[in-house]
């Protein structure tokens, strides 16, 4: 069974929990033969599932993620009426959180609710420091549908927390437009800053 070591998250949602930190080290090793750094990174097991899920579409690892994370969400799921996917940030031949939250839906069960969208194309946020300019980036960048969420007590998943800014963000629309009853998060990791 894959280890875990939950790691408690902080937004303007009713609680948050990532199952455990993306790296344990990362050191640098300087530039390959293409101009890019290269780093030797150690990874928590489900930030190496994470990885293989994202970097190589390895289902397998997606499939072990809902399994952990299913179980441990278990004992909480009175306090969800349905799962709501961040949407995805780019194009993927298999988009993570999807995967991730419909394996997760299925096991616990729980419905899930693709009521989130862009409304714009923009550049992921993860390579994106300053605030300012993230918050800039976030400004009327998902709508909803509020008929799925009205009332409910949400349980909002994504694959990794960083800043949390993502996290808030849409936690607003789904408390102001979305007339939520409640915000709780899941991500599967979390960086080690949250810069």
């Amino acid at each position: 069974m894959t280890k875990i070591n939950p790691q408690r998250i902080y937004g303007n949602f009713v609680s948050g929990v990532a199952l455990d930190v993306h790296t344990l080290s990362s050191t640098y090793m300087g530039v390959n033969e293409y101009g890019h750094e290269v780093y030797d990174t150690a990874r928590s097991e489900v930030g190496d599932l994470l990885y293989r899920l994202k970097y190589r579409s390895d289902r397998d690892a997606g499939n072990e993620i809902a399994r952990v994370a299913a179980a441990y969400i278990a004992g909480s799921k009175a306090k969800f009426d349905v799962l709501v996917p961040v949407p995805p940030s780019g194009v993927r031949a298999l988009q993570p959180v999807i995967y991730v939250a419909n394996a997760i839906a299925a096991a616990v069960p729980l419905p899930v609710a693709d009521c989130v969208t862009t409304t714009r194309a923009t550049e992921q946020l993860k390579g994106v420091t300053d605030r300012d300019r993230r918050k800039e980036l976030l400004a009327g960048l998902h709508a909803i549908d509020a008929s799925k969420t009205e009332g409910r007590n949400i349980l909002l998943f994504d694959d990794l927390f960083r800043s949390g800014s993502t996290l808030n963000a849409i936690t607003d629309l789904l408390m102001g437009e979305g007339k939520a009853a409640s915000v709780r998060v899941l991500t599967i990791t979390k960086t080690r800053s949250n810069s």
